[in-house]
């Protein structure tokens, strides 16, 4: 058996097809099923695992610290990796130890450029190096399994230039494991190096993180990893559509490994040739249509219980879970919160919809979407313990679209103080007489507090086309909003409550908050005001341009004024007014002129 084990171990190399090609960018491999000798296939996630440290995906902060630290030799003895799952502890800590013995015919120090092939690296990836030993701490973690590895570290290394540790899951190790580990760990030996790794860092001891290197990885940015998608769906020879890539980013919650395991299932979601639709992703990852759930935030936020849920149902009709359409909302409201306070350029979403939340933002107060936050997170809960979710959402929508109007506790008691309406339902209606509960009765409570008579609400205003607005703004006398809102608005849609407009270059940055405050505060309703990209119709200061620009043209066309321009050389035509049009004379007159002829 030993010769036949000694005549095995050169052949280990084309056992794992993961190693094929370990170094420099992976040729377009083969589809499984053409692989030569019915190989197995490799998932995506180990294919296309880093292979040096230029390829970690957002961890440049990382290796910058150790290139500084391998340049100067100033070197750790103990590291200690930590992060959410997938954002490449281990891949990290393999390459750590790659470094480290890292020597060629050149090179004869630790350094962290990996592109070309060490003499202990192939031995390193595949696991049979003897000086790294990578063990799980969840299969060793008693205190006796401890001892018998550390009585290793004092011998020196067989071959390599350091004998190296990596101990992954580290928190999984017992007390009394970990205090065995203390000694060892705080007076190694020179040619001994430890990399630890854990996705709990609550749980190792502070002893024992005292005496390392610690380093966060921290979670990969969406368009990071959309970008490594793109990557790999290219080289797999695979055609998915750029928003269902995004969706699979925003799933994977900054984990690179997570969204590679997902790009894997989505592209047999077609057939070999044909491209994979974002729709198929979102059915994969049961996930609700996103611009159809900003829909329906905005529903809720202009209080329309009814239509929120049945564009709920909608949703939950073509296979939305419950629980996820609740998430996406509360994304949504997180979404409006820092629009509103940081601008739409801080959501890392498509334009349009950046821009219908920054619009939602825009339209409500900041107090407002806190409320609606704790709101979510209460009704999410309640959604995830009901016996029938889809009934919970419907109740939670209820109860969100009759308090996303109400004022905050500050507002109402200034408003009892003073005599005013609270708003949230009919002044004049009961408490259960189909509007908010509370909005009822705190102005019936109003009435009786206060000694000054009721004020009467402002009357509804409704206005049908954008012109009305613009005869709504001359008529308030706003000045200056009417002067922004001609010169800086090019409408695309309109109806009741919403408008959507593309704004002209040089439009204020606040022009979306003032107009929607002013809407509101005239017609007594909120408006959602959203920006859009392009699209959008000429404004009335350019059409007024355009109109000027042609008379004159026809005016410099016409045979007389040609003439004339032609007799008196160099002059120019700075204006043209529009005479009136002298009146006819009336009947009775002609007559009696013509009477006296």
């Amino acid at each position: 058996m030993a010769d036949e084990d000694l005549t095995l171990e050169p052949q280990t190399p084309e056992r794992d097809p993961d190693t094929a090609d370990m170094f420099g960018a992976p040729p377009p491999p083969k589809p499984a099923a053409a692989e030569e000798g019915g190989a197995a296939y490799t998932v995506i996630a180990r294919k296309y695992r880093p292979r040096t440290f230029e390829d970690l995906f957002g961890q440049e902060a990382m290796v910058r610290t150790l290139r500084n630290a391998f340049s100067t030799g100033r070197i750790a003895h103990a590291f200690m990796l930590t992060g959410v799952r997938g954002v490449g502890k281990t891949t990290t800590a393999r390459l750590l130890a790659r470094a480290l013995n890292y020597e060629t015919d050149a090179v004869h120090e630790p350094s962290l450029d990996l592109a070309a092939e060490g003499r202990h690296c192939r031995a390193i990836i595949e696991g049979r190096h003897m000086d790294v030993l990578e063990l799980d701490a969840a299969s060793r973690t008693k205190v006796d399994e401890m001892r018998e590895l550390l009585d290793g570290v004092r011998y020196a290394p067989v071959e390599a230039r350091y004998k190296v540790y990596i101990i992954d899951e580290v928190h999984m190790l017992s007390t009394a494991a970990f205090n065995a580990l203390l000694k060892t760990l705080e007076e190694p030996p020179p040619h001994a190096k430890f990399i630890f790794a854990t996705t709990e860092i609550r749980k190792v001891p502070v002893t024992i993180l005292s005496r390392c290197q610690r380093f966060d990885l921290r979670r990969v940015e969406p368009d990071v990893i959309m970008k490594n998608l793109e990557m790999i769906a290219e080289r797999e020879g695979a055609r998915v559509e750029s928003e269902g890539l995004m969706l699979i980013a925003r799933a994977a919650e900054g984990s690179v490994r997570d969204a590679q395991s997902m790009l894997d299932q989505a592209i047999v979601q077609a057939e070999a040739g044909q491209t994979v639709s974002a729709a198929s992703i979102r059915d994969m990852l049961g996930l609700a249509d996103r611009a159809q759930t900003i829909s329906l935030f905005e529903q809720i936020m202009r209080g329309e219980a009814g239509p929120a849920i049945e564009t709920f149902r909608t949703l939950y009709g073509f296979g939305a879970d419950p629980g996820q359409v609740m998430l996406d909302l509360l994304d949504h409201c997180h979404g409006a919160s820092v629009a509103k306070a940081v601008g739409p350029q801080a959501l890392t979403l498509p334009k349009e919809q950046a821009a219908r939340l920054a619009a939602v933002g825009a339209a409500v107060s900041a107090g407002s979407l806190s409320r609606i936050w704790q709101l979510l997170l209460k009704a999410y809960d309640e959604v995830r313990r009901a016996p029938d979710a889809a009934a919970a959402v419907d109740m939670a929508l209820i109860r969100l679209a009759y308090a996303a109007d109400l004022p905050g506790p500050e507002e109402a008691l200034k408003r009892l103080q003073s005599g005013e309406p609270l708003g949230g339902g009919s002044a004049g209606a009961p408490a259960g007489a189909g509007g908010s509960s509370g909005g009822g009765g705190a102005t019936a409570a109003a009435r009786a507090v206060s000694p000054h008579p009721q004020p009467a609400a402002p009357p509804q205003i409704t206005l049908a086309k954008f012109e009305d607005v613009l005869a709504l703004i001359d008529q308030k006398r706003d000045i200056t909003l009417r002067l922004d809102v001609e010169r800086f608005v090019r409408p695309i849609s309109f109806r009741p409550g919403a408008i959507e407009f593309e704004p002209a270059p040089g439009a204020p940055g606040n022009l979306i908050q003032r107009l929607a405050s002013r809407l509101r505060e005239w017609t007594g309703q909120p408006w959602l005001i959203a920006a859009q990209g392009g699209g959008g119709a000429e404004s009335l200061w350019e059409r007024q341009k355009r109109e000027e620009r042609e008379v004159m043209a026809e005016i410099e066309a016409d045979p007389f004024v040609r003439s004339v321009m032609q007799a008196f050389p160099g002059a120019e035509i700075v204006g043209v007014r529009v005479l009136p049009q002298p009146e006819a004379p009336a009947l009775e007159d002609a007559e009696t002129e013509a009477d006296e002829d």
